[in-house]
């Protein structure tokens, strides 16, 4: 084997220097346009916001435009088409498309709803065609197909006249950070005598082989007009692999099969989530397969740093509690015609206290916290009921303040929060304070990969990864990570409405909302904002498990896209 070593020591270390330097400027400057370009790309490849079908009244001939795949239709002012009839129910139908055809379903509306003059049975969708005759209370509607005036007289789409990129673009951008990562990372071998490694070249490989196949696997396998969620996950996915392999190649193995698992994940519930029929079907089972996850956990679990929430099965440890986050809100999310029908959450309202019960007896009061903010999410998104939100906090907040007397441990957490340099050498404030000095050294560059200090520290490439990754990447790119995550809750966040069903609307927002809430967890934890808590970095933490658990919420998030759906490239 060449001696590398030897050669680059003859380029003199002032050169080298440099060159690793202005490799830590450019690769968060690239990550930067790369989030940027894919979600102004996301923006603009959206459907213009027209109607797809419209409503017309038979007897004044008035219109109404159906905007989405699933709407509500009553006298309420909250319903997605609002009929000024006092005869009808507030909510009384749901109108929605399936890939089948349009269904039409009478939510117990009082007066009924008829179509050609059959009564349909509550709750069970009947289906219905342009031309038909929709009654309810003393309103007739015809379906009708959009014409060319209805087009013209849509709400205005930002998106007209623009182009959104090239999926295959930014995701060559994505690699070339990949590779720039890959070689400052050859500069950081374990053994100190060394000045280069060629072992993060052969990571590389491996990773430019997983995404290379994913992205063929989608794009031409599947056919989908889009990747930029994707790009955006492999993008920190191999930051986070790389930053790893910084301080252990064994450990960067690890996650990079994590990671090839978790794509395998993204790829089998985007195929489950396209049959809302089946999910429908399997929201109990699945339910009950969360609550068993944990329980299980608590009854042959292993404790690590206090909590018990391992499962060791030979030399592989698992945390069931990050792959239940899946299912959580696989049990939590409905589509539009079920929420209409079953307004009650005491279901999923049992469902969480089971969880979080287990959760806190297995002392994993981080990923207790992160359940109940997704409960809030999809209790709100369910209900919109400000009340029961409301409610529920303080049923939480009266439950752990009880919890902190009976288990002082837990309130030990709290000791040394915002007194962290009086405890720099003891449990309550070694943690923080180290990871407080070691990020400040990195400055907006980094000191470079494997030159850190915070990967000695405890749980440095855990809990306490973004101080290392700001130390040793710099602020800068750690910022655009956080900043990603960020974006991501504003996408779903205007998807919403765009969404083919509720389902994916109420799931993406929850798996978004989970990703925000573990990043806040992780960089203000260890920061010294809020107390510190072991959550973990999406796609940046060293943990199989929770890389497995973040992909299964990336495919939350592709799903709520209608382009995942709904579009497919024609074959030449």
């Amino acid at each position: 084997m060449p001696d590398f070593s030897a050669f680059f020591e003859s380029l003199g270390y002032q050169t080298l220097y440099v060159f690793l330097y202005a490799l830590r400027i450019l690769a968060p400057v690239l990550a930067l346009i790369i989030v940027i370009k894919c979600f102004r790309s996301v923006k603009l490849g959206r459907r213009p916001a027209a109607p797809v079908m419209m409503l017309e009244e038979v007897t004044t001939h008035a219109r109404f435009p159906v905007l989405y795949w699933e709407n509500s239709i009553g006298r309420s002012r909250s319903c997605d088409i609002t009929l000024p009839d006092a005869t009808m129910s507030r909510d009384h139908a749901v109108l929605m498309r399936r890939e089948e055809g349009w269904f039409i379903i009478d939510t117990n509306s009082k007066a009924g709803t008829f179509v050609n003059g059959t009564k349909l049975k509550p709750t069970v969708r009947a289906r219905i065609h342009p031309g038909d005759t929709i009654a309810m209370g003393s309103s007739a509607l015809s379906l009708r197909q959009t014409s060319d005036s209805d087009l013209k007289k849509s709400r205005f789409s930002l998106s007209e006249g623009k182009r959104a990129a090239s999926p295959f673009g930014t995701f060559l951008l994505m690699i070339f950070v990949q590779v720039l990562m890959a070689i400052q990372c050859c500069f950081a071998p374990e053994d100190p005598e060394q000045v280069f490694t060629p072992l993060p070249l052969v990571l590389l490989g491996a990773l430019l082989v997983i995404d290379i196949a994913f992205y063929l696997f989608s794009m031409k396998g599947l056919g989908r007009v889009s990747f930029e969620v994707e790009t955006v996950a492999l993008l920190f996915s191999g930051i986070g692999l790389f930053l790893l392999a910084g301080d252990s190649m064994d450990v960067a193995v690890t996650q990079l099969a994590a990671m090839f698992l978790g794509i395998i994940i993204f790829c089998i519930l985007i195929w489950f989530m396209g049959d809302l029929e089946r999910v429908t079907k399997w929201r109990l089972p699945l339910a009950m397969c969360a609550v068993g996850l944990l329980a299980v956990t608590l009854l042959i679990g292993t404790s690590i740093n206090g909590s018990k929430n391992w499962i060791f099965i030979g030399p592989i440890s698992i945390q069931p509690s990050e792959l239940a986050k899946i299912v959580f809100i696989f049990a939590g999310a409905a589509t539009l015609d079920k929420l209409q029908t079953t307004r009650n959450l005491t279901e999923f309202i049992v469902l969480t206290a089971l969880c979080g019960g287990c959760l806190v007896l297995m002392k994993d009061l981080g990923s207790a916290a992160v359940f109940f903010v997704t409960f809030l999410i999809i209790a709100f998104m369910r209900s919109g009921s400000i009340r029961t939100i409301a409610l529920a906090c303080s049923a939480v907040v009266i439950g752990l303040f009880m919890f902190l007397k009976v288990k002082p441990y837990a309130a030990a957490r709290f000791l040394g929060w915002r007194h962290v340099w009086e405890h720099i050498n003891d449990n309550y404030g070694y943690q923080q304070s180290r990871t407080l000095t070691y990020a400040a050294s990195g400055g907006f560059f980094g000191t470079g990969l494997g030159n850190g200090y915070l990967h000695n520290v405890a749980a440095g490439n855990s809990d306490l990864v973004f101080g290392m990754m700001t130390e040793e990447l710099g602020l800068l790119l750690a910022l655009v990570t956080a900043t990603a995550i960020v974006l991501w809750v504003f996408y779903v966040r205007s998807d919403v409405t765009r969404s083919r069903s509720t389902f994916y609307s109420i799931s993406a927002c929850a798996a978004a909302g989970i990703l925000l809430f573990q990043s806040l967890l992780n960089i203000f934890g260890p920061l010294d904002v809020i107390p510190l808590t072991g959550v973990t970095l999406p796609f940046i933490s060293a943990g199989g498990s929770s890389m497995l658990s973040v992909w299964g919420m990336v495919a939350f998030i592709k799903a709520s896209d209608e382009r995942t759906y709904a579009v497919r490239k024609r074959k030449r």
